[in-house]
């Protein structure tokens, strides 16, 4: 199986002002890009080759370009899916009613998430995650997610590498992390809470 570099449901621009357009291609059509050559390189010809890549990243974790490249593709796949132009907001449905009961309110979560992004030190990701019939919050370093531990299932994730946000933000991580809150589609999250349960 050959992995393909997925299409954004929006333009580049059309996060703006709140991501910019520029930071957004470049993500998308470099980062993004260049993980999934890499993931292609690493398993063609191998026995990895026509598995999923939820296989590849949870059975092949210890192989360090499938680890590294396999979680980016993952991992960006997620997070276009789980923004949009018209996002933002609060969540509603069956993900609003996992939130109140794990955290106690929206806002309560949104500190802890933000919390686990601010402090996770150098590249990585912050996650929402379903486990155990609850909702919990990480971090994981580089391009892990918690499939790789088993520490949950993702629902929603932010990427705290620097090339997401540095252009527009430089070193101002909170302040990425408040405009990114304006962009995430909950309705994709909740169908992702959906599909976990």
């Amino acid at each position: 199986m050959s992995f393909e570099l997925p299409e954004l449901d929006y333009g580049y621009d059309e996060l703006e002002p709140h991501l910019d357009a520029l930071t957004m291609e470049i993500h998308h059509s470099k980062h993004h890009a260049g993980y999934t050559a890499n993931l292609n390189a690493a398993i063609e010809g191998t026995e990895m080759a026509g598995k999923s890549i939820e296989e590849l990243i949870t059975e092949h974790f210890d192989n360090a370009a499938v680890r590294n490249n396999g979680g980016g593709y993952w991992n960006h796949s997620m997070f276009w899916k789980t923004m949009s132009p018209s996002g933002g907001g609060s969540p509603d449905g069956e993900i609003s009613n996992a939130i109140d009961a794990s955290f106690g309110s929206f806002e309560s979560m949104k500190e802890e998430f933000a919390q686990a992004a601010m402090t996770r030190f150098g590249s990585g990701w912050a996650w929402l995650c379903a486990s155990n019939g609850n909702l919990c919050i990480c971090s994981t370093p580089n391009q892990d997610n918690p499939l790789m531990s088993g520490d949950g299932i993702p629902l929603l994730g932010i990427d705290v590498w620097e090339h997401a946000y540095y252009k527009k933000f430089g070193p101002a991580r909170a302040d990425y992390i408040d405009s990114w809150w304006n962009v995430v589609d909950w309705n994709s999250v909740n169908d992702n809470f959906l599909a976990s349960i």
